[in-house]
């Protein structure tokens, strides 16, 4: 059989449709898988190193107001709806998975009037705009969390066999070697998905004296826009501070830490609910506010803690973080409530429902 796995924008479009795309390969080597994404975004820099197909659609956002933007988008969308439908016919495309982002929409559509098998996935607690249209094309729809989508089975996020299998306590030492962290001591983990956040980088820097003294190594990924090549690497007696732009491997990052503070991103809840490392999330406050209902079932479980935006200050990094991250009795509390709150075999069953797709 042969897919298309359609995403495109952020990592949190691009990851869900690679763990996928392997969990095809997995269980039929032979099938053809390729990801469409778009020239806006995270897709030519994450997918090329994974080995997979990647397609290229022009980016075509959809116009959330009355502006030039809003003029100009129908003809430019209608394009990019044909050039995904030429490459579906050309290449013989059997089934089209779709997760959000620029290049879902046009796939959705073209795949539509070739009459093919079409799945949505939705991630986050809150459908967007592309899977609130691919939803009304198919009856094949999945999400994360109930009720964002009428009918949708859950079946949570797609992750990958890395995440899903790993153990943080037995993969400590490799991870922090792989970081060139303390072999002892307790670790922050701070990051802000791909673009980094600045509210947080600010916060942590301003409070990294304190964080340092009371012996806190942090590894803080800033975001690829904001420092050069790795940035500033703090060293004293058995504790350091290490930014680096970007973290490829989040299995290891979570295996390094005791704590993490971090957006609350739906792959990033995900990650977090999986391999159980304790969180305090800082939801960015936009859109309709999915961000805190991504991390609802964790933060009301018990498992993470939530800090708005505005109160993430450095005082705040002082008083509330500080103490949670020398605080191992709570740390084991929370890592522990974590169990079942998140399905963790969505990329499988993603798999079999396309290749059983009529």
């Amino acid at each position: 059989m042969k897919f298309v796995l359609a995403a495109g924008g952020s990592a949190g479009h691009v990851y869900p449709a690679i763990n996928t795309a392997r969990a095809i390969l997995d269980l039929d080597p032979q099938a053809t898988v390729t990801i469409m994404g778009t020239e806006r975004g995270l897709d030519a820099t994450l997918v090329p190193p994974t080995g997979l197909a990647l397609e290229l659609l022009p980016s075509v956002p959809f116009p959330r107001k009355l502006d030039g933007q809003a003029f100009t988008f129908l003809p430019k969308f209608i394009a990019s709806v044909r050039l995904a439908r030429r490459f579906l016919k050309a290449h013989s495309i059997d089934v089209v998975i779709g997760f959000g982002g620029y290049a879902s929409a046009p796939a959705y559509l073209a795949a539509k009037s070739l009459g093919l098998c079409v799945i949505v996935h939705e991630a986050n607690s809150t459908a967007g705009l592309a899977n609130k249209l691919g939803a009304t094309l198919t009856p094949h729809v999945a999400a994360m969390f109930d009720g964002v989508i009428s009918g949708a089975r859950v079946i949570g996020m797609p992750l990958s066999t890395d995440i899903v299998e790993l153990d943080r306590h037995q993969g400590q030492t490799k991870a922090r070697e792989y970081f060139d962290l303390p072999k002892t001591g307790p670790v922050l983990l701070v990051f802000g998905g791909s673009q980094g956040a600045q509210s947080i980088n600010t916060a942590i820097e301003a409070a990294l004296p304190q964080l340092l003294a009371a012996g806190v190594s942090v590894l803080h990924a800033v975001g690829t826009g904001n420092i050069g090549a790795a940035g500033p690497v703090i060293d004293s007696p058995g504790v350091v501070y290490r930014t680096v732009p970007f973290i490829s491997r989040m299995d290891l990052a979570y295996c390094a830490a005791d704590l993490v503070v971090a957006r609350a991103g739906a792959m990033t809840v995900a990650e977090i609910a999986t391999v159980g490392v304790p969180a305090i999330f800082v939801p960015l406050p936009i859109g309709n506010g999915e961000q805190k209902r991504n991390a609802q079932a964790l933060t009301s479980a018990g498992a993470a803690i939530e800090i708005e935006n505005s109160a993430f200050t450095p005082d705040r990094v002082v008083s509330k973080v500080l103490p949670l991250v020398l605080d191992n009795q709570m740390l084991t509390k929370m890592a522990e409530t974590r169990r079942g709150v998140s399905p963790t075999n969505a990329a499988k069953e993603l798999a079999v429902w396309g290749l059983s797709c009529p």
